[in-house]
């Protein structure tokens, strides 16, 4: 009834603008996940949900902005939430962190490559979705401090590679860069002095 209120309202106010189906969206994931939360049904949840989700953005897309298929880039990461649901356990080992990585990269740099070759723009989100396999690598073994020198590495590529690409005639990376540094340095100090801390104590014992 709600949403056929809003219906109403959109059309009669403001008909040139469908704004009613933002809400109306919003309603309808009400009764969808009342329903599969009470039946315990969170697999086939993230499948409806996703569905739906992506159903919605293609419309959108369709309505307002043809000549630009934008929602190609929005579904990928909604895709991988059923994905990840029905992997369970699977989905928190190295090995599904190393797919969906390589997996990540490659789709967004094909888009990259069809749609706006003209900026590797795909190096962003390849940034952000390196830290998935790496983060839990060194989690699982409790490397912090070889993270923290891994991390700061990948951090400083990305920067010149960003500085490079947008602006080679302008060197700012390194302002990053060394703001980055102290992270492993006091992981270093902090992890040797402990070391030392334990090692003059028992020899007083």
């Amino acid at each position: 009834m709600t949403m056929v209120f809003l219906g109403i309202v959109n059309y009669t106010t403001s008909p040139q603008t469908m704004w009613f189906v933002y809400p109306c969206l919003l309603l309808l994931l009400w009764p969808i996940t009342l329903f599969f939360m009470a039946k315990k049904l969170y697999k086939q949840y993230s499948i409806v949900c996703s569905a739906l989700i992506i159903a919605f953005l293609i419309i959108e897309n369709y309505i307002y902005a043809p000549n630009h298929l934008w929602f190609v880039y929005a579904i990928y990461p909604i895709i991988w939430w059923p994905i990840l649901m029905y992997l369970d356990e699977k989905a928190k080992t190295l090995k599904t962190a190393l797919i969906g990585c390589a997996s990540t990269i490659t789709y967004y740099t094909i888009l990259n490559i069809i749609v706006s070759p003209q900026y590797p723009w795909a190096i962003y989100p390849a940034f952000l979705v390196i830290w998935w396999p790496l983060a839990l690598y060194h989690a699982q073994r409790k490397t912090f401090v070889a993270f923290s020198v891994t991390a700061t590495i990948l951090i400083s590529i990305f920067f010149i590679t960003v500085n490079v690409v947008s602006s080679p005639s302008v060197i700012w990376a390194i302002y990053p860069i060394f703001i980055t540094l102290w992270w492993p340095l006091s992981m270093y100090f902090y992890v040797y002095k402990r070391r030392m801390y334990h090692a003059t104590f028992a020899k007083r014992m």
